[in-house]
């Protein structure tokens, strides 16, 4: 028997033993680097199942997840905060699982979006997800959330944005930017360090992760000026917090490195 044929089925029909093996065997197979077994079984799976599990099973379950930031495959790493994305959505949260994530997002060496063989990896995007998810979570402290969009943003890569990895991060900085707790000080303050990394720029190519930054800022610009739409809603756009002071300070972080804006 596959892991996979051990939880296929609905985890409200199991009990006892066979739900806890259930459980195992869909933390293994969210790691597997076969795609047909982690995205389209173990990954759908956790989606249908999180919403059905009692609090004591959603907690063991992010635990295990989270402890996959450390894993030496990157599939299991980059699907750990999707799948900790469900688990907030569900209303459960430990600090322990943010500061595994908040460790390895910005540290996180390999941004694929699309790999031939381990099909979606998007670890950029993937962590973007858990960031938005968060940012909806009533209580939540939202500039540490922009602080961590930022330092991923920052951070040194190699690797262009090639699979909309600005866009989703460009959503999440909204999402957080939506948040009723920030204040208008705040809402331009997590900018700061990218200026002051866009300051540092020379003649020459531009570096992959200010390319990466300033198409992640332009959409954030867009979303920011039209307003955020929820996602498979019919909901109109809400305005950003302090949306004023969000589009000057995207203006003049951007204007840095765009001088013919005037």
């Amino acid at each position: 028997m596959t892991t996979s044929q051990r939880y296929d089925g609905d985890i409200r029909e199991l009990s006892g033993p066979a739900r806890a093996v259930a459980l195992e065997a869909l933390v293994v197979d969210l790691c597997a680097p076969d795609p047909a077994v982690r995205d389209e079984g173990a990954y759908r799976t956790a989606v249908c199942w999180i919403p059905a599990l009692d609090a004591t099973e959603r907690y063991l379950l992010g635990d295990r997840v989270a402890a996959h930031f450390t894993d030496p495959g990157v599939q299991a790493r980059a699907f750990a905060p999707l799948v900790l994305a469900r688990i907030v959505e569900s209303g459960a949260w430990r600090q322990e699982w943010w500061r595994a994530f908040a460790g390895w997002y910005p540290a996180e060496t390999d941004l694929r979006g699309y790999d031939p063989v381990l099909g979606w990896v998007h670890a950029a995007a993937h962590g973007a997800d858990l960031l938005a998810a968060l940012a909806r979570r009533p209580g939540q402290e939202p500039l540490a959330l922009a602080e961590s969009a930022v330092a991923r943003l920052l951070a040194p890569t190699g690797h262009i944005f090639d699979a909309q990895e600005d866009d989703r991060l460009a959503y999440a900085l909204a999402q957080i930017l939506s948040h009723p707790g920030l204040t208008e000080a705040q809402s331009a303050q997590w900018l700061e360090p990218v200026a002051k990394a866009f300051r540092t720029g020379e003649p020459g190519s531009v570096p992959v992760w200010a390319s990466n930054t300033m198409r992640t800022l332009r959409m954030l610009y867009v979303l920011a000026d039209r307003g955020l739409s929820t996602r498979n809603t019919d909901e109109p756009p809400h305005a950003l917090t302090h949306r004023e002071a969000v589009l000057k300070a995207l203006a003049d972080t951007l204007a840095i490195v765009a001088p013919y804006m005037g």
